[in-house]
């Protein structure tokens, strides 16, 4: 739908420190990802920390947990850029940084376009999402909405 953007916010809970050796596979790939996802067709922002070229120093949910927060033009264009790139192959890896989420660590919700949301609106949606499942207000990829908020199916 055009006027929209789509916001996603997404946390990890780290195994190890990010200087912990254990750790350095994840750290070497975090340049590279965000130029991949800055490039991406349909990206259109990403936080970063002031002076930082990502948001790891960032830790609004706990001091072992980062984040990770992105806008894009679509929700195909957020699929296609977790699944259908080199991101993938880090996502398959993830057991060797991230500890098992038992709660919802990814959330999304459509913003108007030229709306940069802030890091307590990514915090809000993912707690909404948690205590109160997917809505049009805070959603997945597995029950997902359109802008005007009704129910819509997940991208294959």
């Amino acid at each position: 739908m055009p006027g929209y953007h789509l916001a996603q916010f997404n946390v990890g809970t780290l195994t190890f420190p990010l200087d912990d050796p254990r750790t350095a596979g994840f750290t070497e790939l975090l340049e590279p990802l965000n130029a991949l996802a800055d490039g991406a067709p349909g990206f259109v922002w990403r936080l970063v920390e002031n002076g930082a070229a990502d948001a790891t120093g960032l830790r609004p949910i706990g001091a072992d947990v980062i984040i990770n927060y992105s806008v894009w033009e679509s929700r195909e264009a957020l699929w296609d850029y977790m699944y259908r790139s080199r991101h993938l192959d880090v996502l398959r890896r993830r057991r060797e940084w991230f500890g098992k989420h038992v709660q919802a660590h990814l959330v999304m919700w459509w913003i108007p376009a030229g709306h940069i949301p802030t890091l307590q609106e990514g915090v809000e949606r993912l707690e909404t999402l948690r205590a109160q499942g997917p809505s049009p207000r805070a959603f997945t990829f597995r029950e997902t909405y359109t802008p005007d908020g009704a129910p819509a199916p997940a991208p294959s």
